[in-house]
């Protein structure tokens, strides 16, 4: 599977932004989905995934409830909805693919390209 993210952008803190990831190849329906996200200096941090049917889903201490993640399998594309955005958030964002939510987080099997994301006050 091929994974194309898209929807970075600068935006001010308490703001909103929504990342896409449109899978090729493989449907994304055979894939749990995931975000990861690395900030200059720091290494790369999970930030949340989401089953491959939409029923789990599973977010880092650091954005549960301002992000979410959501998938339309008919689309291949899977979105991660970022609220009351704060200027720790600002990184680089990757999609990720794998076969399970739990095996995402350590073993992708796809990565995307990254997107930046900046938060200014």
């Amino acid at each position: 599977v091929q994974l194309q993210a898209s929807g970075g952008g600068l935006v001010q803190a308490g703001g909103s932004l929504r990342l896409s990831c449109a899978a090729s190849g493989r449907t994304s329906s055979s894939y749990a989905m995931g975000w990861f996200r690395q900030a200059p200096g720091k290494e790369r941090e999970f930030v949340g995934g989401i089953s491959r049917t939409p029923t789990s889903t599973y977010y880092a201490d650091s954005v549960k409830g301002r992000f979410a993640i959501s998938r339309d399998n008919a689309k291949n594309t899977v979105y991660l909805q970022m609220n009351s955005l704060k200027p720790e958030d600002t990184a680089v964002y990757y999609c990720a693919a794998g076969p399970t939510l739990l095996a995402i987080r350590t073993t992708p099997n796809a990565w995307g390209q990254g997107t930046q994301v900046t938060v200014f006050q």
